[in-house]
């Protein structure tokens, strides 16, 4: 079958570098605009992809590549997600229906794929941090290189932005900070912050105030050098007093705005003043995510992203019914009806996410319970704390991160969790390989850096049953905290219980005896050896699979079984190699001195692209076909 690719209009078409679109004139880049935004609609609404983010962000991406000379200029992207008219005209037009396949462009911004790609984001609030360090180490080699960091889409919630904004105050390198204030990250912002801009960009005062000192100093110009810096210290001093600027300019910041961010000649001026002030300085514009597309404009969250191809026209999904047959919830899902319940019978419990409330699906509990559930802002650090600030008063904390973002407050979980055996409970989503998103989301390294966390349960559910008994388990242990992992799609479809069964911590189950050779699968990535398990009995092979389901602690019991049961052990687990399951059980092996051979099956010690889940599964081999082999490897069937 042919692969769509979408035509470009007559002058994007054109357009293969940033040289080519400095070649138009200024009065047609609304007219490339519109050409950009229509192209990404058309791609996305077949290919899928991120999609509002990069459509609130299309006049600033033109105006960017029109007045700075990238890849020289440095313009750094965060989130990423913002970064696909970015792309197309940076020479990547004409692959940009491979975006977020497999061997194709990635969905975010990537050094190894394109010159134009100052720095890789996948995670937020970045920007600012890498682009003072490309001012510093632009200083000190005496370039005369500029930085552009652009933060939006919810990025300046998180507290990494403000280290770096203090600290690139006090040093006064060159740079240049564009705040997309859109009001939105993937759900609507939340916070003081938004509070804060929300009030400025709607503040009648401060527009006609600063109006009219615009004015003022334009009728200053042939005034003498004094009374110009006088005005020009009226300006900032009553800029200060009155917008964001009291903010921006006590971290050392010169501020700027807010402009109209779909103003693409507005914005393309202010960039070329703002290319002679120097020091750091904060361009402030105001968007609307998902900007020219009517359906993403009114449901902002929904149209964060979308995987399934649509009507460009109307947003209707092009997707078929399948004959009334309701798919398998999604694990996030499982997890979010889940914890309403719980909470409705144990009024001690809370919820707390980072900005993650539609994705960790906690609205149901933000909806059911209101005062008993928390969107931090892009804080994972802030939500960890948090959470062991409530557990000290009693509350039970549930904390739904995903793996890659926990990542970040690894500090947290160890210092303020763990040390005080606080009874945090983290549901760690999207763990293992999670697809599309690629490298900067995969969730492969939660189970390796919480096993070296003393007072810390590991778990991780074979289906959506377990998933609730231990969560329902979970929600009453007292005595340290756990961790409760499960992938990113779709449950199994089973039939769960209404009700909750509490779980023996630290113990597994045989879900099928077999002969010689038995896996010991580590979560929902089980399903493989039962697909195996079918393929290997055409060939009179059948293996024995246990369902370990914990990391930490470890049921020694079931791997004394199989050592004295059968002749060799695999172990398969949706995440690391080193450091994970098969390594606890690899230890625990040898802590015995048993000569059982082991073979540790997960993901390999590279950085894993993008692609769909079962594409990098089979890459890595630990999908069916992978686990197939391994068992005849191990039986010498295969040399």
């Amino acid at each position: 079958m042919e692969i769509y690719k979408p035509k470009p209009g007559p002058l994007l078409s054109e357009i293969d570098s940033p040289a080519d679109l400095k070649k138009l004139n200024p009065g047609q880049l609304q007219d490339i605009c519109d050409e950009l935004r229509e192209f990404i609609i058309d791609m996305v609404a077949v290919h899928g992809g991120h999609f509002g983010a990069s459509l609130g962000v299309i006049e600033l991406t033109v105006a960017l590549h029109y007045i700075y000379d990238s890849p020289k200029d440095q313009i750094v992207w965060d989130v990423g997600h913002q970064a696909y008219g970015h792309k197309i005209l940076t020479g990547r037009r004409d692959q940009f229906y491979t975006n977020r396949k497999y061997e194709g462009l990635s969905g975010f911004p990537k050094r190894s794929e394109s010159e134009y790609d100052a720095f890789g984001v996948g995670h937020s609030s970045t920007s600012i941090s890498a682009g003072l360090g490309m001012a510093i180490a632009r200083d000190l080699n005496k370039s005369d290189q500029k930085i552009v960091s652009i933060i939006g889409d919810g990025a300046m919630t998180g507290g990494m932005a403000f280290e770096a904004m203090n600290n690139a105050g006090a040093l006064q390198s060159d740079m240049l900070v564009i705040l997309n204030d859109n009001n939105m990250s993937i759900d609507p912002n939340v916070g003081a912050l938004k509070e804060y801009l929300a009030e400025i960009t709607t503040s009648k005062t401060f527009n006609k105030m600063r109006d009219e000192i615009y004015d003022l100093l334009g009728h200053l110009k042939g005034a003498g050098e004094k009374m110009r810096k006088a005005a020009s210290k009226l300006e900032r001093a009553m800029t200060a007093a009155i917008t964001p600027g009291a903010l921006f300019q006590a971290l050392g910041f010169k501020y700027y705005g807010p402009v109209d961010g779909h103003n693409v000649d507005a914005l393309r001026r202010h960039l070329e003043d703002l290319k002679t002030v120097g020091g750091p300085k904060l361009l402030h514009i105001v968007t609307i995510k998902g900007k020219g597309f009517a359906p993403a404009e009114r449901e902002q969250t929904k149209w964060h992203a979308q995987s399934s191809p649509f009507d460009k026209i109307t947003g209707k999904s092009l997707v078929k019914p399948d004959n009334g047959n309701k798919p398998a919830p999604k694990y996030q899902d499982v997890f979010g009806e889940a914890l309403v319940q719980l909470a409705a019978a144990n009024e001690d419990i809370v919820a707390i996410t980072p900005a993650m409330p539609s994705g960790s699906s906690l609205w149901p509990m933000m909806n059911t319970f209101p005062d008993r559930a928390f969107d931090v802002g892009i804080a994972e650090q802030h939500a960890v704390t948090f959470a062991a600030g409530l557990a000290t008063q009693g509350k039970k904390p549930f904390a739904a991160l995903y793996s890659t973002f926990l990542q970040r407050a690894y500090d947290q979980v160890i210092h303020d969790v763990a040390i005080q055996k606080l009874p945090v409970v983290f549901c760690i989503d999207r763990a293992g390989l999670v697809g599309a998103d690629g490298p900067t989301h995969h969730g492969l390294y939660d189970t390796a850096y919480l096993r070296a966390v003393p007072n810390m349960i590991i778990s991780s559910p074979m289906n959506e049953q377990e998933l609730r008994d231990m969560l329902y388990t979970a929600s009453k242990h007292q005595e340290g905290a756990w961790a409760i992992r499960y992938p990113r799609g779709r449950s199994t479809g089973m039939t769960v219980r209404e009700d909750f069964n509490n779980m023996n911590i630290g113990k597994g189950r045989i879900i099928n005896e077999g002969e010689k050779i038995a896996v010991l699968s580590f979560g929902p990535i089980g399903k493989y050896v039962t697909e195996a398990n079918e393929i290997l009995e055409e060939d009179g092979i059948r293996i024995g699979h246990f369902d370990m389901r914990y990391a930490k602690p470890l049921d020694t019991g079931l791997i004394d079984y199989a050592l004295a049961e059968y002749d060799s052990i695999i172990t398969l687990e949706d995440g690391t190699i080193l450091g994970g399951f098969g390594s606890a059980v690899a230890e625990y092996v040898a802590s015995k001195g048993a000569g059982v051979p082991i073979k540790i099956m997960g993901v390999p010690d590279e950085i894993i692209e993008h692609g769909t889940q079962r594409e990098l599964h089979d890459e890595v081999g630990i999908g069916p076909s992978g686990i197939v082999d391994e068992v005849k490897r191990a039986l010498s069937i295969l040399v």
